[in-house]
């Protein structure tokens, strides 16, 4: 009987009309939401079968969930430098332990923020993924997801480097008459990352175009890198040579070191190291222009573990890359040394490749993290989860993960939020279009009661 039939019809579209309303109110619900995707209602027709062609069989409507997965949200400016977003297809890999040990999912949500324990954990509460880099710089790619890492900074520490060389670059006035001293200072660090002070000081000679250096350390000694021990200087009332035997300069007492003559035209044109004298230790000066210095920090005449020899770079030969003498006055341009003291971490970077670094308080920063992006040849057929996370499935098709902006992964956006895709406009006009539908189906059923009312009356 027709008017059972829409009754049926009737009923299937309040129902479905009541599921549309859902993923309405979820999708405005979820419009601040980071990386959340709406969902749509998509209807199609029930059918009954006809016992003839001249008669018509109600049916009704039914309603499934599009999920707009692959959609793009909008990129905002992030809060944090931790915050990323993908520009493209794909997904961040996440954990729902901190350990990796749990299950897996895949997010646009990429609010990370380091928790308790050093890991990048989003809002969801889920663990970013991906791959470490070794100490030597390389990226520990693999495609299998289960042996992806945690990302996680706890306990990186930045050790401390004995300074090595030093790389000097200044202007001697050429107008400097005979006595005439002009300083800078450079910063040496020991094996410990104790910082010391190596004071330079230059005084014009009588020869023409030529001044003497003379150096300073604090904390420590300079020692000839030839001796194990600390003897006694040369000294000729004794039969020892100078030279032979060479003991420690207190760190207070400046000893000279060496003696460096310009060119005509202004540019080094000789170095030469200082020969042992008393007050004084020999200075190798080497082919490629320094003067190697050698310190001893903690003063024990019998130990050598803790001496940390520095090559001092002037500059090149017939160049102005480094020391010269124009006229003008005494003008330090650069001071440069590749030692550093021990480093606590201080911020964590990451860029559009992916690539996490850490900056340490000491300057040093270090490549420790790859985070991939995670493809799909049906991103729509993703399982949602709660979190705002997917699960693979036979729709979506198995996870490729890859290098950001690689073989159709999208670019990493750093310092940036994916918004959700909700339009609010578009929500509530589709609200208003729901209710209307709704109040449509309700009437239906209240005519067809109606109508078998009157029928039972007259039946009646």
């Amino acid at each position: 009987m027709s008017i059972f039939g829409a009754m049926r019809s009737g009923v299937t579209g309040l129902f479905s009309q009541s599921q549309a309303l859902g993923m309405i109110a979820d999708n405005i619900a979820n419009v601040n939401t980071v990386g959340f995707k709406a969902v749509r209602p998509r209807f199609s027709t029930l059918v009954t079968a006809q016992a003839s062609k001249d008669l018509h069989s109600s049916g009704g409507v039914q309603s499934r969930v599009e999920r707009e997965i692959d959609q793009q949200g909008l990129l905002t400016s992030g809060a944090s430098s931790t915050d990323i977003a993908i520009s493209g297809s794909g997904f961040f890999t996440v954990n729902d332990q901190t350990d990796g040990s749990g299950n897996t999912f895949f997010t646009r949500a990429g609010e990370f923020r380091p928790d308790k324990d050093g890991n990048l954990v989003n809002s969801g509460g889920f663990t970013l993924m991906g791959w470490p880099i070794d100490s030597n710089g390389t990226v520990q790619q693999t495609n299998v997801l289960s042996a992806f890492s945690v990302l996680n900074t706890a306990n990186l520490t930045s050790a401390p480097v004995a300074t090595t060389s030093i790389e000097l670059g200044a202007n001697l006035p050429a107008s400097a008459t005979s006595g005439d001293a002009n300083s800078l200072t450079a910063q040496v660090f020991d094996r410990q990352g104790g910082q010391h002070s190596l004071a330079l000081t230059f005084t014009k000679t009588s020869t023409n175009n030529q001044w003497d250096i003379t150096a300073t350390i604090s904390g420590g000694n300079f020692v000839d890198p030839d001796q194990n021990n600390d003897l006694t200087l040369g000294d000729p009332s004794t039969g020892t040579a100078a030279g032979d035997d060479v003991a420690f300069i207190t760190g207070t007492t400046s000893t000279t070191i060496g003696t460096m003559t310009f060119g005509e035209d202004g540019t080094l044109s000789s170095l030469t190291g200082a020969a042992a004298t008393a007050g004084a230790v020999s200075v190798e000066d080497t082919t490629d222009n320094q003067l190697d210095l050698t310190f001893d920090f903690d003063q024990i005449d019998t130990t050598t573990a803790d001496r940390v020899t520095v090559a001092v770079d002037f500059g090149s030969l017939n160049q102005a890359d480094g020391f010269t003498q124009f006229q003008g006055n005494f003008t330090p341009n650069f001071i440069e040394q590749n030692g550093k003291q021990f480093g606590s971490l201080s911020a964590v970077n990451i860029d559009e490749n992916g690539i996490t670094t850490a900056l340490f308080d000491n300057g040093e920063t270090r490549d420790i993290f790859q985070v991939p992006v995670v493809t799909f040849n049906n991103p729509n057929g993703l399982q949602e989860r709660t979190g705002n996370v997917y699960t693979e499935t036979t729709d979506s098709g198995p996870a490729v993960a890859l290098e950001p902006g690689r073989g159709g992964a999208g670019q990493i956006a750093p310092s940036a939020l994916e918004q959700s895709t909700v339009d609010l406009a578009d929500e509530f006009t589709r609200m208003i279009v729901t209710q209307r539908a709704f109040s449509a189906s309700t009437r239906i059923i209240t005519t067809a009661d109606e109508m078998l009312e009157e029928l039972t009356r007259i039946i009646r």
